[in-house]
């Protein structure tokens, strides 16, 4: 499939319905950064989504371009809820299990898609302009603003800052999650691979073996 790539627009102007938006993909180290310039998110064991609202159209798609729009109900339904009508929000699309951890294999099996929710953690268009640009800092405010009213299906993605990144990424292991993914939030938002978004795993979780799997 061949997706059409394009250029941000500048801060503050509108921008027409854009179609697939490249994500931003963290780099893969072996430590939580530290320092006051990082934020860090609890890393979901999902589907990377792209979320895009304009007027009554909803569109999904995954990192790779694939229109997903069909596939998850749930996240369609608490898109068009949202009292703003023109937004472009990035994030992971999750299904819960009992324990309230994300299953990814039931997930993956298509059986409980009515059930699979989004976590957002960064917002693209707001009110049909693009954010990219702005520091990342000014985006998460964006995204909360975008949703303070809580609707079931998606959700805005809880972070920490500064120095606890790795005592969140212990606790986060040994509660049996996938990682954790750092970001500078200074830095805006960069289409492709980045140097400025980290992720680091949970080399006990299923998601590493499924990793070296794919490799071998």
């Amino acid at each position: 499939m061949s997706v059409q790539r394009r250029k941000p627009a500048e801060f503050g102007t509108k921008v027409p319905y854009p179609g697939f938006i490249e994500p931003a993909l963290p780099t893969a180290i072996e430590r939580v950064p530290t320092g006051a310039r990082w934020i860090h998110e609890i890393k979901h064991d999902g589907y990377r989504l792209i979320v895009q609202r304009e007027g009554k159209i909803v569109r999904l798609w995954t990192k790779n371009g694939y229109d997903w729009s069909k596939r998850f109900p749930l996240i369609q339904e608490a898109a068009l809820r949202n009292r703003q009508s023109s937004f472009v929000i990035d994030g992971e699309a999750v299904l819960l299990g009992v324990d309230g951890r994300s299953d990814f294999d039931g997930l993956h099996s298509r059986q409980h898609d009515d059930e699979v929710q989004f976590y957002a953690f960064d917002i693209l268009v707001a009110d049909g302009e693009d954010i990219r640009k702005p520091p990342l800092s000014m985006q998460k405010a964006s995204l909360a603003q975008l949703l303070a009213r809580r609707v079931d299906g998606i959700h805005a993605a809880p972070f920490e800052e500064g120095e606890i990144g790795p005592d969140l990424f212990r606790a986060a292991c040994e509660i049996g999650l996938e990682g954790l993914v750092s970001k500078q939030k200074e830095r805006p938002y960069r289409a492709g691979r980045c140097d400025h978004w980290i992720k680091v795993k949970n080399r006990t979780h299923p998601s590493f073996e499924r990793v070296k799997d794919s490799f071998s």
